[in-house]
């Protein structure tokens, strides 16, 4: 079974990039050819994290600057695993659920439906919030439906390269942005440098441990590798650069990240002000245009909207993969018949591509159905223990050679994000239900 399995990877991997690459040696090489990872960095650091970073400064200053760090650390740990497994078993991450049985794959596919509907409503509604912001006169739902149909014809029209290349481009705009908004606010290092100390506040540790959990951590994690196979990564010779793409990947994570606590602590702690939810972010643009004059303002919103659209064709590109390869998968399709199903060209990736763009539009005009919410959080709320979990048993298993399976370290902190991720689930769920 062994043998079969690395062998329909081989078949697949062949299919899909008939011209094998030779993987870089140097490290100057190496850095040349990152891109999956800086991409899954731009995709994962959505709204949600850059609201939470700032309410962390709001609220406690620079006590969880290490908490952004070990956030980033675990998350390094999913994607390093997620790039592993795809690169030293041959196979997708959804064959590798598939092994669990048919629970998992039927967990995923409802999860899936579901999360793209809901997705594609709330980031198309948060990147319209800055362009409003920007250009007010236009209603927000018009801007949405814009956005989203902007990424639809990036996607569908385009290849891999060019959307690596606009990836890489909006990821320039958000580091020169919202870096250089927490660099122009000049920060007290050495206060800054006291946060790496961990400390946890009376009452703040579900909040602290929602830091970690949430630094840039989505469903677009499990499309890493599909991103890999579009690069031409298709073997075991290319996991040294994988651990570089992702090491360069989860730095900028961090750092983003830190920018965006460093500015809360900076110019909102102990003020009272307390920012909530994603308009949080435009008021938040209109204090530093008071504070440092209106083109930090621009800037920071510029900032924001790069880090919204960047989320957006992140989803739009990634997620297809997942889903035209649980078709795939669920079919039963052999090996070589598989590579046109992994392709972007797929009409079951481009009905996924349709169905995060289109069904989606009605939410932005009626009230979201409130059981399709209860189902979305309930299910959502499970993804990352289950994807940690997943990875665990895949990379202990006979499916890897042994030379690549988890060390004792990599065991440890997966077995440790199981727990985190489990009970941020179930405080997740409270609230759901409360």
């Amino acid at each position: 079974m062994k043998s079969l399995n690395i062998m329909e990877g081989m078949i697949i991997s062949t299919q899909l990039n008939p011209l094998r690459k030779t993987p870089p040696q140097s490290i100057t090489s190496r850095l040349k050819q990152v891109g999956p990872g800086v991409i899954l960095a731009a995709t994962g650091v959505g709204v949600g994290d850059l609201v939470a970073a700032l309410v962390a400064g709001t609220l406690y200053g620079h006590v969880f600057v290490w908490a952004v760090i070990i956030g980033a650390l675990i998350k390094f740990c999913l994607n390093e695993g997620i790039g592993r497994w795809t690169l030293a078993s041959g196979q997708t991450i959804l064959q590798g659920w598939r092994q669990l049985g048919s629970w998992a794959t039927g967990y995923f596919g409802v999860y899936v439906l579901i999360w793209g509907l809901i997705y594609g409503a709330a980031v198309t509604s948060t990147t319209a919030l800055a362009t409003t912001a920007m250009f007010p006169g236009t209603p927000l739902w018009a801007w949405a439906v814009f956005h989203g149909l902007l990424g639809f014809l990036l996607i569908w029209t385009g290849r891999y390269r060019f959307f690596e290349k606009v990836m890489m481009g909006l990821v320039g705009v958000m580091f020169i942005t919202v870096i250089g908004s927490a660099a122009l606010i000049a920060p007290n290092l050495a206060t800054l440098s006291l946060g790496l100390i961990p400390r946890v506040p009376d009452g703040s540790l579900f909040y602290a441990l929602g830091l970690i959990g949430g630094v840039g951590g989505t469903i677009t994690m499990a499309s890493y590798g599909y991103w890999l196979r579009e690069k031409g990564w298709n073997r075991v010779g290319w996991v040294p650069m994988m651990r570089l793409d992702t090491t360069v990947a989860y730095t900028m994570t961090g750092l983003f990240t830190l920018a965006l606590l460093v500015i809360g602590a900076e110019i909102l702690y102990g003020t009272g002000i307390v920012l909530k939810g994603d308009q949080g972010l435009i008021s938040l643009a209109q204090l530093l245009g008071e504070e440092l004059g209106q083109p930090v303002r621009w800037l920071f919103l510029i900032g924001f909207w790069s880090a919204s659209f960047t989320s957006l064709l992140g989803v739009w590109n990634g997620v297809p993969y997942l889903f035209s390869d649980f078709v795939r998968t669920i079919r039963n399709i052999p090996a070589e018949e598989a590579a046109p199903y992994l392709s972007d060209r797929s009409p079951y990736y481009r009905g996924y591509l349709a169905w995060l763009t289109f069904p989606p539009m009605l939410l932005l005009f009626l009230e979201k159905p409130f059981a399709l919410v209860i189902a979305y959080g309930a299910l959502g709320a499970l993804f990352m223990p289950f994807l940690a979990l997943t990875l665990l048993w895949l990379l202990n298993s006979d499916q890897v050679a042994s030379v690549y399976r988890n060390g004792w370290m990599a065991n440890v902190t997966l077995a440790a994000s199981i727990l985190l991720f489990a009970v941020l689930a179930i405080q997740e769920l409270a609230a759901f239900f409360q």
